[in-house]
């Protein structure tokens, strides 16, 4: 089978999961469904994963072009709007991808500019980072790996200084993700810390939680990375060091060799799989595939082996008891027990999304 063959089948078994998902949800944000019914636990306002429902509402209605799938993906993202001004760096992962596959909308335009803006507003020079912030309680002057991808072409495109910002935010992630900013250098062997605390006195500390190891915590900076290497006015900045920071990346998560669904924690390794971690990391090779780094061809082949894995194996099909088209085997949180073999809501967008790419139906790079 073609990759478009078998890509095109598993997008469409995806996508037909939208419109089920969208009859039980109502007006409510799906965050993870159970394996065994796939019935959804949903969040009023959306917390840090609504932009990735109305991201795959909007890539139904790409494949679909019927008004009515358009409105729907509009109406879903003008519900965010909220978020633009909320003091979190997740704006990132929330408004990015809520607006990118929106058509250009003026809508979506507008409102992705306008959270843009305020992110930039909220740069701190100090730390030299957007803040985590203090939207969803704890330290507001974190730097997180989940903190980076989606705020990246987010700020390059807020107009003034947001390239220059979106570099700043970048690069200091890295440093501290890669070990090159901080007295406890990371060998080659140790995994990126995805967590850091700034104190005015200290500096920067690293914070146990989450831990070295954790997948998705490595897939999101490497998706930064790809976002940053797609985007001229941020990696004209710095091209060498992100085209080395790409490469480091590449090499110590093990994205090109270690197993195709990685476990959620590698370091201590956990016993569950992390389908959504193995989603985002294709879509960032498929990312990198088009920034000419090298290994650019087999980060293509990798991310096709990827999704050829999650559709084949842990993408349900038809029969009783749950809907198909569910990405079963997500783990949203290891440590405390939370939804380990699910479907997750983002899982099922970089997903969808890597699939619409090999099947032509987005534009990687403009996502």
């Amino acid at each position: 089978m073609t990759a478009d063959a078998w890509a095109g089948r598993a997008l469409a078994a995806v996508i037909g999961r939208v419109t089920v998902t969208e009859a039980e949800v109502g007006e409510r944000f799906p965050l993870y469904a159970d394996p065994g019914d796939g019935r959804w636990t949903t969040t009023g306002r959306g917390s840090w994963t609504g932009g990735f429902w109305a991201g795959l509402l909007w890539l139904r209605a790409r494949g679909t072009r019927t008004e009515a799938d358009r409105l729907a993906a509009a109406r879903c993202t003008a519900r965010l709007a909220p978020w633009a001004t909320a003091d979190t760096a997740t704006r990132g992962l929330i408004l990015w991808y809520a607006t990118a596959p929106a058509f250009d909308t003026e809508e979506a335009a507008a409102l992705r500019g306008a959270a843009g803006r305020a992110c930039l507003a909220s740069y701190d020079p100090g730390p030299g980072i957007v803040p985590w912030g203090a939207a969803f309680g704890g330290p507001r002057l974190l730097a997180r790996a989940d903190g980076v991808p989606g705020l990246v072409p987010l700020l390059a495109r807020a107009g003034g200084e947001g390239p220059a910002v979106a570099a700043a935010h970048l690069h200091r992630h890295l440093g501290l993700f890669l070990g090159e900013e901080h007295e406890e250098r990371s060998g080659s062997g140790v995994r990126p810390r995805p967590a850091w605390r700034f104190d005015a006195a200290t500096g920067w500390r690293p914070c146990p939680d989450p831990a070295p190891g954790w997948s998705r915590g490595e897939a999101w900076m490497l998706l930064a990375v790809a976002d940053a290497l797609l985007c001229p006015e941020v990696a004209g900045r710095r091209p060498e060091r992100l085209t080395l920071a790409a490469e480091r990346l590449l090499t110590r998560t093990e994205a090109l060799s270690g197993p195709l669904v990685p476990p959620a924690h590698v370091s201590p390794p956990q016993p569950v799989l992390d389908t959504s971690a193995a989603a985002i990391t294709a879509v960032a090779l498929l990312k990198l595939a088009r920034t000419g780094v090298p290994r650019a061809a087999l980060c293509s082949l990798r991310a096709q082996a990827v999704l050829k894995r999650l559709a084949e194996d842990h993408l349900t099909g038809p029969g009783p008891g749950r809907p198909a088209g569910m990405l079963l085997d997500g783990c949203y949180d290891a440590a405390k027990g939370v939804a380990v073999r699910h479907e997750l809501i983002w899982g099922d967008f970089f997903l969808a999304l890597g699939l619409a790419a090999l099947d032509g139906l987005v534009d990687i790079t403009h996502v």
